[in-house]
């Protein structure tokens, strides 16, 4: 009975730290993978580092973003860190 009640603070930590962390960051990058998948030619995003573009050409791994008239550069899909409501980009 003792290692029972010795082992409860154990369970309870986990408990509450799967509750806390993990499984909110599990739903985020569930979020994030469905925004992957979403995304289409011509949406206007912003990429890791903060880079603002539009959806110029797609691959099943990389996205090519029109970053300037004229300049293409190639990214990873994952490195999508946001989508923009169209017309944000003038």
């Amino acid at each position: 009975m003792s290692s029972l009640t010795g082992m409860l603070p154990l369970v309870l930590m986990f408990v509450v730290l799967y509750f806390v962390m993990i499984r909110p960051q599990m739903k985020r990058q569930k979020e994030h993978r469905a925004m992957i998948d979403a995304l289409t030619k011509g949406d206007e995003v912003v990429i890791a580092g903060g880079m603002l573009g539009k959806v110029a050409r797609m691959s099943e791994q990389y996205l090519g973003v029109e970053i300037a008239a004229g300049v293409e550069v190639q990214v990873q899909r994952a490195s999508v860190v946001q989508v923009l409501p169209k017309g944000t980009i003038k």
